[in-house]
């Protein structure tokens, strides 16, 4: 069976991601603006977590009196192009390690840059035959297109029932491959995990984290 994994809230915590974006963000804004680097960053937590990340820099930008469409995309940036300081959750870690001789891709949504210094990050390109970040194939072929999932099947001449696929959000991970015959596991970590969908959009099989998926768990999903 051929291992495809999910980025985001699937290997690690995408929390972690925001967090150090931030900070560097806050940084920026300190030396740009003489603010005290852990308000703003404060600022900018609490901002998302009562607006949203659509409104965040617009928002801390205008509370000091320097909001523009110039300094928003200075913000912007910062954010995309910083080094990020994040892990592997243990479950991630272990998981890994368990299928370690296992075929194994990643495949993720989200900014080039942004998704190709996460895996940098994190040490992940060992780990998989690719990484396939979906918006280098246009933003047409992002999740739930099963784009790169079609390209797996036809660099391992397999099947789609011999393809897991291993992701954390039921609004576009699984709905585009399913009815193609892709398996799929759902793991209930990270920001997705208190949403439901029907049954068109949730997985084959659900599990808590990383640490269920076993090969046992694996041949029960081929059989079913």
């Amino acid at each position: 069976m051929i291992l495809v994994f999910d980025l985001d809230d699937t290997l690690y915590n995408e929390i972690q991601y925001v967090e150090s974006g931030f900070k560097a963000v806050a940084n920026f804004i300190s030396g740009q603006w003489q603010q005290d680097a852990v308000e703003v960053y404060d600022r900018l937590m609490d901002t998302l977590s009562s607006k949203g990340r659509g409104e965040v820099f617009d928002s801390v930008l205008l509370s000091y009196g320097c909001l523009s469409k110039k300094n928003i995309k200075q913000c912007v940036g910062v954010y995309r192009r910083h080094v990020p300081s994040i892990a592997l959750h243990q479950a991630g870690e272990r998981c890994l390690k368990r299928f370690q001789d296992w075929p194994k891709y990643l495949v993720t949504d989200g900014n080039r840059l942004v998704q190709h210094e996460k895996v940098v990050a994190l040490g992940l390109e060992p780990h998989f035959k690719r990484v396939m970040v979906t918006h280098r194939f246009g933003i047409a072929r992002a999740k739930p297109s099963p784009y790169c999932f079609q390209l797996i099947a036809e660099a391992e001449n397999a099947a789609p029932q011999q393809i897991v696929y291993i992701g954390d959000n039921p609004a576009k991970d699984f709905v585009g491959i399913k009815p193609l015959g892709f398996r799929t596991i759902r793991v209930l970590t990270g920001a997705h995990k208190a949403v439901r969908k029907s049954d068109q959009y949730e997985a084959d099989i659900t599990i808590k984290t990383l640490n269920e998926l076993t090969p046992v768990l694996l041949k029960r999903l081929q059989e079913h």
